[in-house]
């Protein structure tokens, strides 16, 4: 995985009458570190729809939470001085076995909907979203730069995602 870049698994607490599960804590420092949570947004996808890429600058980091669906979630480096420039992360992320997903916003991301219902996406971030002036930079989901290092072609986001 990228530097930074995280999976961490949410235990269910299952019964007869279905399960609980705590989403996100404050207190799970080895996935947020010195982070502090100021935002939480929802996301809904229809099947097939892809966001992506963008990266935040000023030092944002997403948790993303897929409560229903399935979701692709990459991360791709291209920083020129990064011992990982060219990495890319694809984790498959599904509300039957929930995670928390970390994702630090110097790196291009993105997600698609991979799944045959729409998905229902919670994401934390440590920053506020400045309309004024929002910390978001964009590339078209094609970008012929971003390179798949495990075929050495275009990242294609309709390839059949990895398990």
């Amino acid at each position: 995985m990228l530097p930074g870049v995280k999976v961490f698994e949410i235990k269910k607490n299952l019964d007869e009458r279905g399960f609980f599960a705590e989403v996100f804590r404050d207190d799970w420092k080895d996935l947020i570190q010195e982070d502090r949570i100021v935002q939480t947004n929802l996301s809904y996808s229809y099947p097939g729809i892809i966001r992506a890429w963008h990266r935040h600058a000023r030092g944002q980091v997403d948790y993303f939470v897929v409560i229903n669906g399935t979701l692709r979630i990459c991360a791709y480096d291209d920083s020129p001085e990064s011992p990982t420039r060219g990495q890319l992360d694809e984790i498959i992320s599904y509300s039957e076995k929930p995670q928390v997903v970390r994702i630090p916003g110097h790196y291009w991301h993105g997600i698609q909907n991979v799944g045959k219902e729409p998905s229902l996406t919670l994401y934390f971030v440590n920053t506020l979203y400045d309309y004024k002036n929002p910390d978001e930079q964009r590339r078209p989901h094609d970008d012929p730069a971003i390179i798949d290092p495990r075929t050495g072609k275009l990242y294609d986001w309709n390839n059949i995602p990895k398990r």
